[in-house]
C-alpha cells in the first residue's frame, strides 16, 4: 500500500477523528489503539491440541494408531531395525542397529486396524510385484495398505500384514518380502516378528477426527464445542481484568458444514456464538488462522497429518489461505468484536520461506481491507532461523498491521537449569530486549500473543509463580498492541489463566 506524504496524513486523520465514531487515534504515523488488548487464547477449543484435553481421545479405537505417530520395528530374527534404504525411493532393510528418521515409519490411518507407513523421503511402504517390500510410491494405494497385528498378552511384538494376505519377513538383512503366513509363534527364531517402538505422536484436529472416524467424530467434536467454551467463560473473562480473546480456527472453517475429510462441520456456528458472547460482555475478538491448508509448520496444533509442512510450497495452498481470510472477515467485518484478523500463526524457518509468508502476508492483508478498514491485520514473525526484525520494513507500510511474536520460557534446553531469578532476568532483560527489537516509532505494533506463567523450575512455590507472572506482565505490558496468554483451560493447571486466576497465581 502506497504511504501518504506527512502532510496528507495530518489532513486525512485530522478529518477522520473529527467525523468518525471509530476507536482508533493518531500516533507516528500510524493506527494505534486507545487501549492495549489484555487477552486470553482459547486454545483447544475450535482447534484441537491433545495435550489441553486429553480425554477428547479416550474412545478412539488403537488410539496409540494415530495418524502422524512414528513407528520403529525391531526383527527378532537379526536384531536390526527395518530401514527404508537412502530415506525412500527403494527398498526395506533390516540392517540398522539404532533407529532415526530413515529407520521411522510414520502412519497415515485408514481406519482402526488398516494403515499406510510413510518414510523419511515422503514415499509410502509398499510391496512389489515379486512380494519385496520398497518404498517408492509417492501415493498410497492397495499394495501400500498394512495391518498391524499384535501379540495379546505384549503389545509391542507385532507382526505386519500386507494387502497380498501375507506378512512382512526378514529374509536377510538386505532382504525384507511379504510372503509370510504368520503361521508360527511368537517367538525370537520367528522372522516375520518384530519388536515395535513409537517415536513420536501428534494429537491435533486430524487426529481426533480421523481417528474417531466419520459416524463418531461429529458427535464428539460437536459436544466438544458446545461444553469446552460456554457463555460463562466470556463472562468471567470479561470480569477479570481482560479485554479480547483470541480464538484459534482451522482453515477448513471456511467449508462448513461440510468441510473435506476427515474436518467436522460445527466450529463456525460455535465462532458465531462467539462473537455473540464477546458483544454481550465487550470483549474483542482476534480471529486466529491457527492452522492453514497443509499446515505452516509441523506441529499438532496446525492440524498436521504426519509432520509434514507443504503449505507455502505451491501458489495453490497461499490462495487457498486467503479465500479463508477472505470469508473470515467478510462474515464478521460488520460486527462491533471484530478487532483483529491474525493471518497465519507460527509458519516455520526456513520451511517456509521469508519469500512466501511475505508474498501471502501482502494478499490477506489487501484480504482483510476489501471488507473492513479498521480491523487490526496480525502477522506473526516466523519461528525457527529468521531474523525477529524482517517483517518491519514490510509491515512498515500497513496501516493498522501488527507483528505477532511468542515468549516462552520453555522449549529449549536453556531454561532446563534456570533457578526463579534467572527466569526473572531473562524477562527483564532478555524479554525486554527483544520486544525492543521488534518496537519501532512508526513501525507496526507489537503483540505478545502467546506467553505463560509455566516454567522448567521444580519445585516452584505460589509465590515463584506469582513473581514469574508480575514480571512478564510488566514487560509484555509494554507491547504496543497488547498480549495473549496462552490459554482459558488447560488439564495443566499453570497453562490454564481460569485456574491461575481462582487461585491466586496470578493478578491481572
Amino acid at each position: 500500500m502506497a504511504s501518504y506524504s506527512w502532510a496528507r496524513k495530518l489532513v486525512v486523520y485530522y478529518f477522520f477523528i473529527i467525523f468518525s465514531c471509530c476507536i482508533f487515534s493518531f500516533s507516528y504515523g500510524r493506527i494505534t489503539p486507545n487501549f492495549k488488548v489484555r487477552a486470553v487464547n482459547l486454545g483447544g477449543w475450535l482447534l484441537t491440541e491433545g495435550w489441553i484435553k486429553p480425554s477428547l481421545f479416550d474412545g478412539i479405537p488403537n488410539k496409540d494408531f494415530l495418524d502422524g505417530t512414528g513407528l520403529q520395528f525391531k526383527s527378532v530374527t537379526v536384531g536390526k531395525y527395518l530401514c527404508a534404504e537412502l530415506g525412500g525411493g527403494t527398498i526395506i532393510v533390516a540392517n540398522r542397529t539404532a533407529a532415526l528418521g530413515w529407520e521411522t515409519f510414520k502412519i497415515w490411518r485408514i481406519n482402526s486396524t488398516s494403515f499406510n507407513f510413510r518414510v523419511f523421503n515422503k514415499e509410502f511402504v509398499g510391496v512389489d510385484g515379486s512380494g519385496n517390500v520398497v518404498a517408492v510410491e509417492n501415493k498410497p494405494g492397495f499394495s501400500e495398505t498394512f495391518e498391524i497385528v499384535r501379540k495379546s498378552d505384549d503389545p509391542s511384538r507385532v507382526r505386519i500384514k500386507a494387502s497380498n494376505g501375507f506378512f512382512l519377513e526378514v529374509k536377510t538383512e538386505e532382504l525384507v518380502t511379504a510372503n509370510n503366513g504368520g503361521n508360527g509363534g511368537w517367538g525370537d527364531d520367528d522372522p516375520s516378528v518384530f519388536i515395535m517402538k513409537t517415536s513420536g505422536k501428534l494429537e491435533g484436529e486430524f487426529q481426533i477426527t480421523n481417528g474417531y472416524g466419520p459416524i463418531i467424530a461429529p458427535q464428539v467434536m460437536r459436544e466438544h464445542w458446545k461444553t469446552f467454551i460456554v457463555e460463562e467463560d466470556f463472562k468471567f473473562i470479561a470480569s477479570n481484568g481482560l479485554n479480547a480473546v483470541r480464538i484459534p480456527v482451522g482453515w477448513w472453517i471456511a467449508s462448513d458444514p461440510t468441510p473435506p475429510k476427515p474436518y467436522v462441520g460445527g466450529s463456525l456456528h460455535a465462532l458465531d456464538n462467539a462473537f455473540l458472547w464477546a458483544k454481550k460482555y465487550g470483549l474483542k475478538v482476534i480471529i486466529d488462522l491457527h492452522a492453514a491448508p497443509g499446515s505452516q509448520n509441523p506441529w499438532e496444533h496446525s492440524a498436521n497429518r504426519d509432520g509434514t509442512i507443504e503449505w507455502g510450497k505451491t501458489d495453490d495452498t497461499i490462495q487457498q489461505t486467503v479465500a479463508v481470510i477472505d470469508f473470515l472477515t467478510a462474515r464478521y467485518a460488520k460486527n462491533p468484536s471484530l478487532y483483529a484478523v491474525e493471518l497465519i500463526n507460527e509458519p516455520l524457518a526456513p520451511e517456509v520461506s521469508f519469500e512466501m509468508v511475505k508474498k501471502y502476508y501482502e494478499a490477506g492483508y489487501n484480504a482483510v481491507r476489501k471488507h473492513s478498514s479498521d480491523a487490526y491485520v496480525v502477522m506473526s514473525n516466523r519461528l525457527g532461523s529468521a531474523d525477529p526484525t524482517e517483517l518491519l520494513p514490510f509491515a512498515s507500510g500497513l496501516k493498522g498491521s501488527v507483528i505477532d511474536v511468542h515468549y516462552y520460557n520453555l522449549f529449549s534446553d536453556m531454561f532446563n537449569d534456570m533457578t526463579v531469578q534467572q527466569n526473572l532476568d531473562f524477562v527483564f532483560t532478555n524479554r525486554s530486549a527483544q520486544l525492543n527489537t521488534v518496537t519501532q516509532s512508526n513501525g507496526p505494533l507489537t503483540l505478545v500473543g502467546e506467553w505463560v506463567a509455566e516454567w522448567q523450575v521444580r519445585d516452584a512455590t505460589k509465590e515463584d509463580y506469582q513473581k514469574f507472572a508480575k514480571a512478564q506482565l510488566e514487560v509484555f505490558g509494554r507491547a504496543t498492541f497488547g498480549w495473549a496468554y496462552w490459554t482459558l483451560k488447560n488439564v495443566n493447571n499453570h497453562w490454564s489463566l481460569e485456574w491461575m486466576i481462582k487461585n491466586g497465581y496470578i493478578k491481572l
